[in-house]
Parts: structure tokens; sequence; C-alpha cells
């Protein structure tokens, strides 16, 4: 299965029995509750509200909505929110967890403690996924957000990652293309040789269920006539799911001219943690931050 747009998507998590709970930290913030609102009305999610109560309230009632008040945590403080936020996922209490309006290195440092946190040891990533007017499926270009100069095995990780978050959403196996500016190994060009070495892995086993394809350049990756042009074949051409960027600068100018000059739908996450965390930027539209509420809760309920 995959996802050729997040309408699409949103089907299929609307079509599971159970609703998945999501803890917000900070969530007095219009856009969020916005968005985390249309979610439960669309029975995606229930959510569980942790920060200044009398804020959550005030912002609730703007919107002329309620939520039951065992489902508010009054917390005061953004660090004491995220932190509660992070215990409530610890505790069962709920499945996933969402940003509110809190900066990331405050709830990136309650995720990553290590006595109460939610790693597991490993790199965390961002997933950030697009859905472009004119690419046939949601295209999913990694790392822009967070590991900034990924050694060789960060980029194993960063692939591993975003690949069993597709898989938690139902894809049986996923197409990597390792991004760079040509598509022979080039002992000059870095990026090259660690590109291969990321296929041959894939082609060991050491990289699973996924199809690994690299060094690639974006063209080859995207459209199959320009890589039948330019003689290149692979399964992966014109078919991608992954665009795996050989640095955080890459990935985030790549994320933001599909955003800005493509006018790509987007949506975003943090992955190889515990569970799926909802990470989109404060200036966020709603329908972004609903986006990325529905793609983490297909990342659990497909799991």
């Amino acid at each position: 299965m995959e996802f050729k747009t997040f309408q699409e998507m949103c089907g299929h998590v609307k079509g599971k029995p159970v609703r998945t709970r999501m803890a917000v930290a900070a969530a007095g913030d219009g856009h969020t509750l916005e968005a985390v609102l249309r979610a439960r009305a669309e029975g995606i999610v229930t959510p569980v509200l942790v920060g200044d109560k009398a804020i959550i309230s005030k912002v609730l009632a703007d919107l002329h909505e309620t939520v039951p008040e065992e489902d508010i945590y009054d917390v005061a403080g953004l660090t004491e929110s995220a932190r509660r936020a992070v215990a409530l996922v610890r505790e069962g209490k709920a499945d996933f967890l969402m940003k509110g309006r809190v900066d990331t290195p405050i709830l990136l440092k309650a995720v990553v403690d290590k006595e109460h946190g939610l790693g597991k040891g490993g790199v965390m990533s961002h997933f950030s996924a697009f859905e472009v007017p004119t690419y046939h499926k949601i295209i999913v270009p990694v790392d822009g957000g967070m590991v900034s100069y990924p050694t060789l095995e960060q980029k194993k990780a960063i692939i591993e990652n975003t690949v069993g978050a597709l898989r938690a959403m139902g894809y049986e196996c996923p197409k990597v293309g390792v991004l760079a500016s040509v598509e022979k190994i080039n002992p000059k060009m870095p990026e090259t040789v660690e590109a291969d070495a990321l296929k041959q892995m894939n082609l060991r086993g050491e990289i699973a269920g996924c199809i690994v394809e690299g060094p690639i350049s974006y063209d080859c990756a995207m459209s199959k006539e320009r890589a039948a042009f330019k003689g290149f074949h692979s399964p992966v051409c014109g078919d991608c799911d992954i665009l795996l960027a050989p640095n955080v600068h890459a990935g985030n100018i790549m994320g933001k001219m599909l955003d800005v000059t493509c006018h790509a739908k987007m949506a975003g996450m943090v992955v190889g943690a515990q569970c799926p965390i909802v990470l989109t930027s404060r200036g966020s539209s709603a329908e972004e931050k609903y986006f990325s509420i529905v793609m983490s809760a297909a990342a659990v309920s497909f799991s």
C-alpha cells in the first residue's frame, strides 16, 4: 500500500476501530487546538491537553469547543508541560506526542532525557512528507530538521527510521533514493561513496524492508523518463517514496522548495523514539498540523 494523498491517508486512519490518544505539550495555541479538534471530530484521536489550563480553556472557548476535564492537565511552564506530556506517553496514558506552543529544543530535551524520556538509544530523525501536485504519491525527503551532517551510520539509521514509519503505515517495500548530484561513484565526492555503501548494505540485507538506490540525482529519482534518457535504470527511478539528502541543509532546502515553490501540502513528525512525535513549526497552518496528526496516528494505528 502507498498513499497518494493526505486525504487518502485520512480515510485509512478514520477506518480504524480504536482512536489513538495524543498528548499535546503546551496545548494553549489556536492553530494547534484547531487541528487537534478537527482530528477529534473525525474520529482520529482523543486529545490529552497539557499546559496552563486557563490559557487552554480560553482558546477552547474562542473555538466554541470543550474537552473533558480529565483530559486537561494543568501544568505551569513550558519545560514542565513538555515533561508531563512525555510522562503521559511513558505511563501508557497517551499513544503519541504533539508539540504545542513550546520551543522545539525544550520538547526534545524532555524526549531525549535518558531516565524519563522516550528515546530508544539510537538516532532520532525528522520525517517530512509532501503531497506534490506534479508527483503521483506522497514523497518523504529526509532529514531536513534534526541530524545536521549525518555520518554513514547515521544515514543508515535515518533510512531505517523512515522506512520503519512507512511500513508501520502499511507500506510493503518503500523505495529510497540516496541523493547526490551525479549517479556515479566519485572518490572526491563522499556523498556518492556513502550512497553506494548504503545501497550495498541494502543488498546484503543490513538495511531491510526497502529498496535503496544510490548515488542517484534528484531528476533520476523523481522522473523515470529523465533517468532513461541518461541511461540510468532502477526500480526506484520515478517512483521514490523516500529521498535521503546528504545533509540537513540540502534536506531543508528541498523541503522548502516543495512547499513554497511547488505548492505542496506537507506534514512532519519525529521518528526513532518510542512513539511518533508531531513536530511542526509554530508558524505552521492548522492544516499542516492536522495532516501531521493524521500521519503520526497512521504510524501508530498501523503498527
